[in-house]
């Protein structure tokens, strides 16, 4: 009796402990079923900062340091890319200005003058993480760099990713600019439920046509979706500051987990997020629940 009492209130601890959204299961066409936190200890990582969540109720299925202020490079691109989602037609065409590319790389180099649609440098950006589309991006959408910050920040708050400040739309190292691993996850969670974002971050790549130029194949970075048949997508991130990181999801038999693996090094990451999608998603099925 003693101990069914202890599992009873250790249930009710978990489900308090969730990344909080505005969305619901409704949201994932293919993923209905709960994941619980699996009976096994969850691997070692590299990471300095993780967590595993659960796609379909924001349970939190394992953490470490996942609310530790911090760097987190590129990821925050994910970022960028719902705000430019949100604000207006794809199709917008955006001519491309001299300040755009004065950006360290990674750069896709698009050149001043030329003429995009918003979805190109979308894809460009969320495939090869390009710093100079990000920066293209940001000034056509708010009209400046400084005040595309303030649409990133709003979005953030709104979403509840409430230990994050961000300054720039491509993740480069500024004072003053930090996230956690849980808002990433918070993010991630918003961003998998926009199908054009879904479907760029699960593409392998694609060519890209600069105008007047030969057309260029971009790889995705996330080298996951290769190595792991499940790996739906993801954005990776690399600075100095930030170390290697990865915010990527993966689904299998209607079940749905996103990991955020922030400081890792370039021999472990990659490890790192395929261990903790395999401990999350490879247990037996008849221990999960469906969410209508």
């Amino acid at each position: 009796m003693k101990n069914k009492l202890l599992m009873m209130a250790y249930s009710a601890v978990a489900l308090m402990v969730m990344v909080p959204s505005v969305v619901s299961a409704r949201d994932i066409k293919r993923a209905t079923v709960a994941t619980p936190r699996p009976s096994s200890v969850a691997p070692k990582v590299q990471a300095k900062r993780v967590v595993v969540v659960d796609n379909v109720t924001g349970n939190v299925l394992y953490e470490k340091n996942s609310m530790q202020r911090c760097a987190v490079a590129s990821t925050q691109k994910l970022l960028t890319a719902l705000c430019v989602v949100e604000a207006g037609s794809l199709d917008n065409g955006v001519r491309v200005q001299s300040t755009d590319g004065r950006v360290e790389p990674t750069k896709i180099y698009i050149r001043s003058g030329e003429r995009y649609k918003r979805r190109d440098l979308l894809k460009a950006l969320v495939v090869k993480s390009g710093n100079d589309a990000a920066r293209a991006l940001a000034r056509d959408v708010a009209g400046s760099q400084v005040k595309f910050r303030g649409v990133m920040n709003a979005r953030a708050k709104k979403l509840g990713m409430r230990n994050s400040y961000f300054v720039n739309a491509h993740g480069l190292t500024e004072k003053g600019q930090y996230s956690t691993a849980r808002d990433i996850a918070i993010l991630m969670r918003k961003v998998v439920r926009v199908p054009v974002l879904r479907s760029y971050m699960g593409t392998s790549g694609f060519y890209f046509r600069p105008p007047g130029r030969k057309k260029r194949w971009l790889g995705n970075t996330n080298k996951l979706l290769k190595r792991l048949k499940y790996c739906m997508g993801g954005k990776t991130g690399y600075t100095r500051a930030a170390g290697r990181c990865l915010v990527t999801y993966g689904e299998l038999r209607g079940r749905s987990v996103i990991v955020v693996c922030l400081g890792s090094t370039p021999a472990k990451i990659w490890d790192d997020s395929s261990k903790l999608l395999k401990w999350s998603l490879e247990q037996p099925l008849e221990k999960a629940e469906r969410v209508e």
